[in-house]
């Protein structure tokens, strides 16, 4: 789930920001992600106490036809996601390796293939890797910022809001593009279903011990997510903002 917080399109707009607005959209991401750990909240219990993941729950408390344009309007949205994650690694395995797109995006689509085979051996497995993932790129961040020696009051002033944020049209739309690469809708589904893999007694108590314990992993996972988004933000206003790049 915090992978979904911290993907290309988190990645594209928080150096847009930075770059062209240094600290100033840093409350735009600090909003979003508490949006995001409410609406992560409710998903992780709606799973827990009914047993059933979020397009499941719609399925059973919709009509027929709500729900088939639910799925219509859902699958859209996450092919786009996708579309955003795939050419985005291609991109990247080009800048890194000099590979030609159609051959990055034939790997990327390999490194899905091998995910979902790897979730056959257990999905505590793909849990593990991952958080190892994330937690590197936490380190390069936190040795990032620490070279590229950001304001720390410039990162205290751009965590409060700021009119000129609803007032600039180009920084709205920077901002609208952080909101919107910050919840996103295949994250709800996603964790709605994963949490049901917790072992846990089916009972009041135990539902009542899940949700907590889900609770506090799911909320410190997002602000892990928090601190990268903010970091590659935070890194581009030093690095770029106000320069000629």
């Amino acid at each position: 789930v915090a992978v979904g917080y911290m993907d290309p399109g988190n990645w594209a707009t928080d150096l847009a920001g930075g770059a062209q607005f240094g600290y100033t959209l840093l409350s735009v991401i600090l909003l979003s992600n508490i949006m995001a750990m409410i609406l992560q909240y409710l998903s992780l219990k709606l799973g827990i106490v009914t047993g059933r993941d979020l397009a499941q729950a719609c399925r059973d408390h919709y009509t027929r036809p709500v729900a088939f344009t639910l799925w219509i309007l859902c699958e859209i949205a996450i092919a786009a996601c996708d579309l955003a994650e795939v050419i985005g690694s291609a991109i990247a395995l080009n800048l890194l390796f000099g590979l030609p797109l159609v051959v990055g995006v034939f790997l990327t689509a390999l490194d899905v293939m091998i995910v979902l085979f790897l979730q056959n051996k257990g999905f505590r497995l793909i849990e593990s890797m991952v958080a190892g993932l994330i937690f590197l790129i936490g380190i390069c961040f936190a040795y990032e910022l620490v070279v590229s020696q950001p304001s720390v009051a410039g990162i205290l002033g751009g965590l409060l809001p700021a009119p000129q944020i609803v007032v600039n049209p180009d920084m709205l739309y920077i901002a609208i593009g952080i909101l919107g690469a910050t919840v996103m809708p295949h994250n709800l589904y996603l964790h709605s279903s994963i949490v049901q893999t917790r072992a846990f007694a089916r009972d009041d108590a135990g539902k009542k011990m899940a949700i907590k314990f889900a609770s506090i992993d799911s909320t410190g996972a997002l602000f892990f997510a928090f601190f990268i988004n903010a970091a590659i933000l935070i890194v581009s206003a030093a690095a770029f903002h106000g320069t000629d790049y």
